[in-house]
């Protein structure tokens, strides 16, 4: 996993170069996870951080009430996502944090969202609600 400083996202499809790209328009197309959870899920694992590449989400977050959002529509830089859904850990957790890594993910895991108007996005861009 590489940490870039911009990203394509790419409507109906997913981040440009990502592995998990998809040929349909999915639900899943973009994942993000709020820094506050993230440090949530260190202390649950007693670190003093977790690398949020561990978590295996597209994007973080800061300042966002991510629950909030369920169902919305947001826009980053010039891109619009909808929310879809939350976003379930997985076993990798385990593997990737040690035990009990699924267990601190759990309920903090972020959300997932379907690209619906695509673009550029970079790191500090804007997270507005769309009306």
């Amino acid at each position: 996993m590489i940490a870039p400083s911009t990203a394509l996202l790419v409507a109906e499809k997913g981040i440009e170069g990502d592995r998990y790209r998809t040929q349909r328009n999915g639900p899943r197309q973009v994942t993000l996870i709020a820094a506050e959870d993230i440090a949530a899920i260190a202390s649950f694992m007693k670190r003093d951080q977790v690398r949020p590449e561990l978590l295996r989400r597209n994007l973080v977050t800061r300042g966002l009430n991510l629950n909030a959002l369920k169902g919305e529509k947001i826009r980053i830089g010039i891109a619009v996502l909808e929310i879809t859904g939350e976003c379930a850990p997985c076993s990798q957790m385990e593997t990737n944090l040690g035990p009990g890594g699924y267990n601190a993910v759990r309920g903090r895991g972020g959300l997932t969202a379907r690209i619906a108007t695509g673009g550029k996005i970079r790191i500090g861009d804007l997270i507005e609600r769309v009306s």
